[in-house]
């Protein structure tokens, strides 16, 4: 490949003084970095060394503090910067270390991981020696706290703290809710695919000992960071009050999924595939997510990962696109022991005892001594919690904490993918997450494949707790090309959004998992493909942002002929009846319709969970709340009909009374986007004062969709999650790709690539992602030489 010298940059750059040259200790030859007027950094190098060497310098130059959190997290070390109320975390990280072969573990990535991932870490090591010799490079969040960045290794990158992982909360819930409800009533009020798991306790396991004590540890070490006003320096500091800790997206099951799709080019204008990704995580700033472009002999692949990993998860190379959405295995168990009461380091194991492993780690802690803490293992995993007293402990098997396990670093792999096969090949090593993998190429194809580990369970279902004395072990895991794929379907497209994917012959039973999202994303962006249009980038554009409601399509006409109390409620009732299900932030149905479903839900909840099970159970899928309603039964009560009716019609005057409240008897001002809007919050947000708060947190807009639309804006009056990162690929052409991220590409609240992208993402608008070096250059507003420190 042939790399161009800076000197033959468009001359407008050369005249604006953009052109600057560093030397760094570390690089083999000369990089050039060209930032686009969008933030995203094209890097071309001479060798690979030197481009992940660039792509990790570059990073720490945009994202350094979010890279030191993500260093802190990984290395169980928050604890030294906020003290001993993150020592639990601390202990909960150290405890899920990744402690095997390193080398075999970094190679299982790509052939050249090891090298690949050193030279990321030195990259980010140069950029952080430069800011020891500059410390006017820091951004503002090191001065507030006082602290400065850590090196980096090979370690830090691999670590599986930030990872979608399994289940195991939703399995002690389960577990609490079976010993609460009994287990009929449990599966009556859940939503499980394939339908009637195993959810019986084995008669070993004392449930009444149970309780959400056990996954403390555990829970600690994935929690997003937060920080008060009690951890900020003086002089950033909100003196009026000591805030609590804001409001985080968590994410969970409910709280996250993603959407993509492919098309065959007899369904496109072109004649070519398409390719459309909007993975949905929590909304932060900085962005989850960071574009980049790496070009280098052997690479040249565009598009989106997490800051703190090489590579690109996704996006395109020369040869094809793919993009992911998480397809979900259970790959999690909690283990029950009964230990010895002589010696609780034993453990009972096929009728003996047997020891755990024990290391010790001592971890510092702000403002007083190190704590010395000691990490036990089980055969089986890691003990995150022990009662003495009756004689328990508690561990957890965890899949992701095999070879292999770090989330979507085998990425690798795929970006050098020339073919569906080679493609197909590369995903056999992506363990984790599981995730919904699609491909288009320039040889017309589509595809698709489900990726992760999975472990095979002969004899139960992997919902509830086991004990651990050996009658319950994995039966060796899943291939992963076993796992459901098709290859350029008859329909002409295939889509994803976290919904049911396995095939009614898949014969792989052990390794099923059984909880899925609602259909109504995948089933929107379905009718959307098989409209029977010729399709180009902007229909790809318009289903991204699609807010039509499904459920909405459903429940609205049970309205029709219901008595309402008030005339208020009467009229919101005619709105409705002659709305088009678009949930547009414009729109005074939408914002009716979205306020009602919530108080649908509020009270379907109310009436068919029990009081004692509301810890344990959250709100029943939306599609099995359709499904009652428009098949009533006893649950109703005598009348089925004339309850649920009621229950209809008193949740619309819920509604409507809380519109009123907030907005007034207008009901012009109804409108969704009057209360559903974006509002993003910086880590530190809570600690500041509230002038810098404003500074750092990005927003506020109206937002239209909710949580069951393609769109996935969420059910509550802010958007904490949904699709930050978005892309849609041409394969005929790659400079017509478009993407978005939410705010910006930049981590430093004074850099103008900070939240730039936030109004375009908000209004639904894409930049353009080019990928020829000539249009790179006709949009560059940087360009930068990295050249060798003798």
């Amino acid at each position: 490949m042939k790399i161009l010298a800076l000197a033959i940059l468009p001359a407008v750059l050369q005249a604006a003084g953009t052109v600057e040259t560093l030397t760094v200790a570390g690089l083999n030859q000369p990089v050039e970095i060209l930032r686009d007027k969008w933030g995203i950094s094209h890097i071309y190098a001479r060798n690979e060394a030197d481009l992940f060497f660039a792509q990790g310098y570059n990073v720490a130059h945009d994202r350094l503090f979010q890279l030191e959190l993500w260093r802190r997290q990984a290395t169980g070390t928050v604890a030294e910067i906020l003290g001993r109320k993150e020592l639990k975390r601390d202990i909960g990280n150290r405890l899920f270390l990744f402690r095997g072969d390193l080398v075999q573990e970094l190679n299982w990535y790509h052939p050249h991981g090891a090298a690949i991932i050193e030279s990321f870490v030195n990259g980010i090591n140069a950029y952080i020696a430069e800011t020891g010799r500059r410390p006017e490079l820091l951004t503002p969040e090191f001065k507030m706290l006082g602290i400065k960045p850590g090196n980096w290794t090979p370690s830090v990158v691999i670590s599986r703290f930030n990872g979608l992982l399994g289940n195991l909360n939703q399995e002690l819930d389960l577990a609490l809710a079976v010993r609460t409800l009994g287990v009929e009533k449990v599966k009556d009020l859940s939503y499980f695919q394939p339908a009637n798991p195993k959810l019986e306790m084995d008669p070993a396991i004392d449930a009444a000992l149970l309780s959400r004590d056990i996954l403390e540890l555990y829970q600690a070490y994935r929690e997003p960071i937060k920080f008060t006003a009690d951890e900020v320096a003086s002089a950033y500091r909100d003196e009026s009050t000591i805030l609590a800790r804001l409001d985080s997206a968590v994410e969970t099951p409910s709280g996250i999924g993603s959407n993509n799709w492919v098309v065959a080019g007899k369904l496109t204008e072109s004649g070519y595939p398409l390719m459309a990704n909007d993975p949905h995580r929590v909304q932060q700033v900085p962005s989850l997510r960071y574009w980049v472009h790496l070009v280098a002999p052997g690479w040249n692949v565009i598009g989106g990962g997490e800051p703190a990993l090489p590579g690109v998860s996704i996006g395109h190379n020369d040869f094809g696109a793919w993009g992911l959405t998480i397809f979900g295995t259970d790959s999690e168990d909690l283990y029950v022991y009964d230990t010895n009461p002589a010696n609780p380091s034993q453990y009972k194991y096929n009728g003996g005892w047997e020891a755990m492993r024990s290391i010790s780690e001592t971890i510092p802690v702000k403002g007083e001594a190190p704590v010395t803490v000691e990490l036990k293992y089980t055969r089986h995993g890691p003990v995150v919690y022990e009662d003495q007293t009756h004689h328990k402990a508690y561990a957890v098997r965890a899949a992701w904490r095999e070879t292999g396990g770090a989330p979507y670093l085998a990425s690798l792999r795929i970006d050098q993918a020339h073919s569906w096969t080679e493609f197909r090949d590369a995903c056999g090593y992506s363990r984790i997450p599981a995730e919904n993998m699609v491909w288009a190429d320039v040889d017309r194809n589509i595809g698709y494949q489900a990726v992760g580990i999975a472990p095979q369970r002969p004899n139960w279902s992997g919902l509830v707790p086991v004990p651990g004395d050996g009658r319950y072990e994995w039966d060796g895991y899943l291939p992963i090309k076993a796992l459901p794929h098709v290859l350029n379907p008859d329909k002409g497209f295939f889509n994803t959004s976290n919904n049911y994917l396995i095939p009614p012959e898949w014969t792989y039973k052990e390794a099923l998992h059984y909880l899925w999202a609602d259909p109504y994303r995948a089933a929107g962006v379905a009718e959307f493909l098989s409209s029977g249009r010729m399709f180009t980038v902007s229909d790809m554009i318009q289903l991204q942002n699609n807010d039509l409601s499904i459920p909405a399509r459903s429940l609205v006409p049970l309205l029709r002929d219901l008595a309402m109390e008030s005339s208020a409620a009467q009229e919101a009732q005619d709105r409705l009846l002659h709305w088009n299900a678009s949930l547009d932030k414009d729109s005074v149905p939408a914002g009716i319709y979205e306020m009602w479903q919530r108080r649908l839900l509020a009270n379907m909840r109310e009436m068919v969970v029990p009081k004692e099970a509301l810890p344990y159970i959250g709100i029943p899928a939306l599609n099995k709340i359709v499904h009652w309603l428009e098949a009533p039964d006893g649950r109703f009560g005598a009348d089925p009909i004339a309850g649920r009716n009621a229950l209809l019609a008193k949740s619309l005057e819920q509604a409507v009374a809380e519109l009123t409240k907030r907005f007034g008897a207008d009901m012009g001002k109804w409108k969704l986007g009057a209360y559903h809007h974006a509002l993003i919050h910086h880590v530190m947000s809570a600690g500041l004062k509230p002038e810098l708060r404003a500074k750092f947190d990005v927003g506020e807009l109206s937002r239209g969709g909710d949580s069951y639309t393609v769109t996935a804006t969420g059910g509550d009056d802010n958007q904490t999650a949904g699709g930050s990162f978005k892309i849609v690929v041409d394969t005929e052409d790659w400079d017509n790709a478009l993407g978005l991220n939410n705010p910006g590409q930049s981590g430093d609240v004074n850099d103008p690539h900070y939240r730039d992208l936030y109004e375009l993402w908000a209004r639904g608008k894409y930049f353009p992602i080019f990928y020829s070096r000539a249009k790179v250059e006709s949009v560059t507003e940087k360009a930068l030489e990295l050249r060798p420190r003798p």
